[in-house]
């Protein structure tokens, strides 16, 4: 005689429920227990801070740090004067006083560097955030009314229809070579870029389903714009900004390599860059520093800039 094994009593019913029989409607209807990791993501309140604390991007944060406190503190690192002259012509890195050497008119390379680092970053500085704010008051204007889309859009294409060196050179023949055309032309530049880029965000959150909760619930429509809109829009700026300064960089450059730009003997990185051209192959290391520099710039920028758009399409 085989031995039945002892089963638990099961515990009752809920006073007011029905058993869960096999085979009834309510056994049948109740929910799977959920896997494990099927709940939803926990995403970072700190978006920003995730994404600059890759490697990627501290590598760029470190690029364009030790170039940034390289320019701030030039007065305290550079040794001369940027356009004072000795008499050494062309001298050879390594020169006792000059690490980096001298130019063609004798006037100390690190120095001429170091402070082209702060004209650089004082033109950029000013310019991108001035194309940027234009840009985004052009959207918001464009956001307000079909007509006025209609016209912003106009004045996008206009912008855009000028290559970059005749905007550049129409510009300077206006005003006169300078700090103040580098900058207009940088800010018009970026214009477009900002304008469209917001205006693209705008409508896409403009139709969702809780932009329409929203307006349901009463809240007017600048509210809306304001409280709801424009803080989901706006992430791709973070990373537009770290672009138009890569931009803004070789915009500045050119313009100061092709003569256009800030006035000698203020250096910059590019009208040093300019004058090494015609001692190349005699003194290589002329071109050394602003080259090494723009380098590290552009490529710190360019990794930041990544780094936050993969953090933004998540």
């Amino acid at each position: 005689m085989t031995s039945t094994p002892d089963l638990a009593p099961a515990d009752p019913p809920a006073p007011g429920t029905a058993p869960d029989l096999p085979g009834s409607p309510v056994a049948l209807w109740k929910p799977a227990p959920a896997p494990r990791g099927s709940g939803p993501r926990k995403t970072s309140r700190h978006p920003y801070r995730a994404a600059l604390s890759t490697a990627r991007a501290r590598t760029g944060l470190v690029l364009v740090g030790a170039v940034v406190l390289a320019g701030l503190l030039a007065p305290l690192i550079a040794g001369h004067g940027p356009t004072d002259q000795s008499g050494l012509s062309l001298a050879a890195v390594g020169t006792p006083g000059h690490p980096l050497g001298t130019d063609d008119l004798g006037r100390d390379l690190l120095s001429r560097v170091l402070y082209g680092i702060r004209a650089d970053l004082g033109i950029i500085a000013v310019a991108v955030p001035v194309g940027a704010a234009l840009g985004c008051l052009f959207a918001l204007a464009a956001a307000a009314h079909p007509v006025l889309d209609t016209l912003v859009q106009r004045i996008f294409d206009l912008i855009l229809a000028f290559p970059g060196l005749i905007l550049a050179l129409a510009v300077t023949a206006i005003l006169g070579p300078g700090r103040l055309p580098v900058v207009l032309v940088i800010a018009l530049a970026e214009i477009p870029a900002f304008g469209r880029l917001l205006r693209g965000g705008i409508l896409v959150q403009r139709e969702r389903e809780y932009v329409t909760a929203a307006r349901v619930g009463g809240s007017s429509g600048p509210r809306v714009l304001v409280r709801h809109i424009l803080p989901n829009a706006a992430d791709p700026l973070v990373v537009q900004v770290a672009v138009s300064l890569t931009v803004a960089v070789f915009i500045e450059g050119a313009m100061s390599f092709l003569g256009v730009g800030v006035r000698p003997p203020e250096p910059t990185l590019g009208s040093v860059l300019s004058q090494s051209m015609p001692y190349l192959a005699q003194a290589p290391h002329f071109a050394a520093g602003p080259l090494i520099t723009v380098t590290a710039l552009v490529l710190g920028l360019s990794l930041i800039a990544e780094a936050l758009n993969r953090e933004v399409r998540r």
